[in-house]
């Protein structure tokens, strides 16, 4: 896909999904965000802005980030019109619906498995994965209060 290029390509893109899935135009701005880490997008009302991961276009497949799109525009739309765009209000989810628009965005795969630190519960045997590391004279179990241990790999 050639959108990496300009984003005049990219909101020209944007807007054709708009009008093909919910018969609306698009008129507002569409930027990639090279800072988003965990999201294939994010839409930020004040601005009426929709802000998308590049990273979705290289490592993911186009339907994937058509989906992450239409998410996002059912957000942009919603908000519009003066009604619930955010992802707890029904009238967002049954948009979703109605447009097949993905609920969550799958990981970017340079993202999975990416865990450095592992714990075990001494209690109940739990084991937690964490990227960061945990004082383990801080923190305990979630499940059963017991003290974590760290696991050696």
């Amino acid at each position: 896909m050639d959108l990496l290029n300009d984003e005049k390509s990219l909101w020209y893109f944007v807007n054709e999904i708009s009008k093909k899935h919910f018969q609306k135009p698009f008129q507002h701005d569409v930027k990639f965000n090279n800072r988003l880490r965990t999201t294939g997008g994010r839409y930020i009302p004040a601005q009426k802005k929709i802000e998308l991961n590049p990273k979705y276009v290289i490592e993911l497949d186009v339907n994937e980030f058509i989906g992450i799109i239409k998410h996002e525009l059912c957000h942009y739309h919603l908000h519009i019109e003066g009604k619930g765009y955010r992802h707890g209000d029904k009238e967002f989810k049954d948009l979703l619906k109605r447009t097949r628009s993905p609920r969550h965005c799958r990981p970017l795969p340079s993202n999975i498995n990416n865990y450095n630190h592992r714990y075990r519960c001494e209690r109940c045997n739990g084991i937690y994965k964490r990227i960061r590391r945990v004082d383990v004279k801080k923190y305990r179990c979630g499940k059963c209060n017991g003290k974590l241990t760290i696991m050696k790999y």
